[in-house]
């Protein structure tokens, strides 16, 4: 008697296989398809069929080793740079090799490093493992860092412990102590605050350090921002070459320059401010043809006159980005001989500059620009309080005199490109931005938010116009240009965004082209509602981050078709590349760009975007480090705030009264067992039901406040401001993790990439 022939599995379906190519964390090739559906026989031959098909069409795109994935899928090993760390702590990475100009790359969140290992900071280059946890979105595991970083740095307080001296990482996510032996301390002190550089050796299991910079004691008041500048590898000391270099420019002449004596430009700048580098001036338009519009002059610190490509000067910009601006000091990009002095455009001295006429209709729609180097006097420096009160009714001393013929045009013309704005359909986001006034000997007196005025507004719409006209003129000549551009929001993120906001009734259309208008009008209608503030938190939450680069895409938030920084080059390395790409194109003189920065346009826009992040990290930083230090008085105290931040492992909670940001942990929450509701953003108790929600108010007891690190920790109090009893639950996600970009670029009152906002003390 024969056995039965084995029954074959049946073929699996077109979208059967496709979902387990999606679903597999890398390519995967024919044999394991085979495998997991049973196929044999005949059947292969359907099989490779059926690969056919699916490459055909999109579907799916095969790799190496004949293995197929998804598109977009990345290896299973791959080399990556760190681009950014979220407001949670969450590490964000990008591929290096990622060649597809037409798509964004998958979005990674890097795995916490192992214990005892220094945290990933931005622009490190590592070596990881890759999972996929969604299509577009991946978890990434460190095998081993990449280039150089075996003597990375790390900035802690050092201590004496019983077996000698020890290193407190004032990096809140480095939970590991470092060994610092007798001879490796540079004669340290306990308390001070030093930088130390990582040893290969290890001692207990800890790893060692040598302290190879000693920055002082922990109580100086300067100790918040330095901490902030060292641990993110900002550049402190300018090369002696660039120094001398800028100390021997000199004053400009008009050789070669269009005298722009005559028109009566002012600045209008913060109380603080000490480099001036962008004046304006307004005045109707005397063109019968152009009945109700404007001609508007905008002129900028001729900065690419005095660092030329190669030089010094330039390497040393280049190296830095920008400038980072800190509560207490700013690390400029340029040395002070040039960003206080020859390229800040003081009142009433002669300054090289490269101004730009617009011409504008009565809609605010820019007609036509002219571009010239010019020589410049300001009339005057103005403060965005003095412009404000002379328009508003109060003028004084200074802004009196030139309330008719400065100051009131310049409003005029503002209206007109505000109601463009307003038309083109701009994202709107309220987002305060919170300052710090501090004491002359350095202690915070007080932290507010910083207050919005039409002044603040009429500049960077003045700033907007002129960066477009930059753009534009450079596109007319074909001529290089660091465009900085804004893509829309991913499609992993539009989804859950929709069904979001669906639960509060709000609709966000599909199958149309989106516009960043359908947001601001969902935001029009969630004002004044008890979820306003959780709406503009989600929907901030899922924009892209503004990015340099020399291909144009568009820049989103703006809702303009090309937009490239022209207005900041003291503080702007795009900016100077702009400003050099207009003096070559249009044949204005010396220092324009030179052929090696027109190849490498796209190196250099990774390169500068890389350095904003970090400058902005930094810059966060320190912000917590003061406010923390202005709290640590405070502890045990109640606060009143809203969770805006919710992760697996806790809340975060941001007070109303100085905005600062700590974390309630799982393990506090009251006795249950948490699940992370991603797509909700809600922390859910299994068997209470409670639930803790991102925007919802809460009432908080400060536990802790460490100002080395910037950290805090609150419990959550009831409605009576009694502690909630604490539990010893946990939380597990209940959908995949996702690092939250947030674009760092949107201005203090809420327009997305704001051109010029305010300086602080230098």
């Amino acid at each position: 008697m024969t056995a039965p022939k084995k029954k074959e599995a049946p073929f699996p379906s077109r979208e059967q296989v496709l979902e387990f190519i999606r679903e597999s964390p890398f390519p995967v090739g024919k044999r394991e398809i085979a495998r997991a559906f049973h196929i044999t026989g005949d059947n292969r031959a359907l099989l490779k069929h059926l690969l056919r098909e699916l490459e055909a069409d999109g579907s799916i795109e095969k790799g190496g080793q004949r293995r197929v994935s998804v598109p977009a899928a990345l290896p299973e090993v791959g080399v990556l740079i760190i681009t950014d760390i979220d407001p949670d702590g969450e590490v964000l990475a990008r591929p290096t090799n990622w060649t597809d100009e037409e798509n964004e790359p998958p979005r990674i969140v890097m795995q916490p490093e192992r214990r005892g290992n220094p945290a990933l900071a931005v622009g490190d280059r590592v070596l990881a493992r890759l999972a996929r946890v969604e299509d577009t979105l991946y978890e990434g595991r460190t095998i081993k860092k990449l280039g150089g970083n075996e003597t990375a740095r790390v900035v802690g307080v050092y201590e004496l412990g019983r077996d000698g001296g020890r290193l407190r990482p004032a990096d809140r996510k480095a939970k590991a102590e470092l060994v610092i032996m007798p001879q490796n301390s540079e004669g340290a002190r306990p308390g001070e605050l030093v930088v130390a550089e990582l040893l290969p050796s290890s001692r207990h299991g800890l790893k060692q350090a040598r302290v190879v910079e000693r920055l002082g004691g922990v109580e100086e008041p300067k100790a918040i921002s330095l901490i902030a500048i060292h641990q993110n590898g900002i550049p402190t000391v300018f090369p002696k070459a660039a120094i001398e270099e800028a100390e021997r420019a000199e004053e400009p002449t008009l050789e070669g320059r269009t005298d722009l004596r005559d028109f009566p430009l002012v600045t209008i700048d913060g109380a603080d401010a000490r480099d001036f580098d962008d004046a304006v001036f307004a005045e109707p338009d005397t063109d019968p043809e152009n009945k109700g519009g404007w001609h508007l002059l905008v002129a900028i610190a001729d900065v690419s006159f005095y660092v030329r490509p190669g030089s010094a000067l330039d390497r040393a910009a280049y190296e830095r980005g920008n400038s980072c601006y800190f509560p207490d000091r700013v690390v400029p990009m340029l040395p002070e001989a040039l960003s206080n002095e020859l390229c800040s455009l003081k009142p009433k001295v002669n300054r090289a500059c490269l101004a730009v006429h617009l011409w504008i209709d009565a809609k605010g729609n820019l007609k036509r620009h002219k571009f010239v180097r010019g020589l410049m006097r300001s009339a005057a420096r103005l403060t965005y309080e003095q412009a404000q009160a002379a328009h508003d009714g109060q003028p004084d001393e200074t802004t009196g005199p030139l309330l008719d013929t400065v100051i009131r045009p310049l409003y005029g013309a503002y209206d007109v490109l505000a109601k463009a704005r307003q038309k083109r359909g701009t994202l709107e986001l309220d987002l305060p931005e919170r300052k710090v006034r501090l004491t002359p000997d350095g202690k915070v007196a007080e932290i507010g938010v910083r207050e919005r005025l039409d002044s603040h507004r009429l500049i960077e719409e003045f700033m907007i116009a002129a960066n477009v006209a930059a753009a534009e003129a450079l596109e007319a000549r074909h001529a290089p240009c660091m465009y900085r551009v804004h893509a829309e929001p991913a499609r992993d993120k539009l989804e859950p965004l929709r069904e979001f906001l669906k639960t509060f009734g709000y609709n966000l259309a599909k199958g149309q082209v989106l516009k960043p208008i359908a947001f601001t009008n969902i935001l029009d209608k969630a004002r004044d509602t008890p979820e306003s503030e959780l709406i503009s938190t989600v929907i901030l939450r899922s924009q892209a981050q503004a990015v340099y680069q020399p291909e144009n895409i568009g820049h989103f938030g703006l809702a303009l078709t090309r937009y490239a920084h022209f207005t900041s080059p003291i503080r702007r390395y795009a900016d100077l590349l702009v400003h050099r790409s207009l003096v070559r194109s249009y044949r204005l003189g010396d220092g324009g760009l030179d052929d090696h920065e027109a190849a490498t346009l796209d190196k250099i826009g990774e390169h500068i975007s890389l350095t904003e992040r970090r400058a902005a990290e930094a810059e966060r930083d320190s912000m917590n480090r003061y406010i923390a230090a202005y709290l640590a008085d405070r502890v045990g105290g109640m606060f009143s705030g809203k969770i805006g931040g919710v992760t697996h492992f806790g809340l975060f909670v941001t007070l109303d009264e100085t905005g600062a940001d700590g974390l309630v942990p799982v393990s506090s929450l009251p006795e249950d067992f948490y699940d992370h509701d991603e797509a909700n953003h809600a922390l859910v108790g299994r068997r209470s039901r409670r639930v803790f929600r991102l925007g919802s108010r809460v009432k908080v007891r400060l536990v802790e406040a460490d100002p080395i690190a910037g950290s805090m920790v609150f419990r959550l109090l009831d409605e009576d401001g009694a502690d909630l009893p604490p539990g010893r639950g946990g939380a597990r996600m209940t959908m995949p993790r996702r690092g939250r970009d947030r674009d760092r670029n949107f201005s203090e009152g809420g327009s997305l990439d704001a051109p010029k906002p305010p300086r602080r003390r230098r």
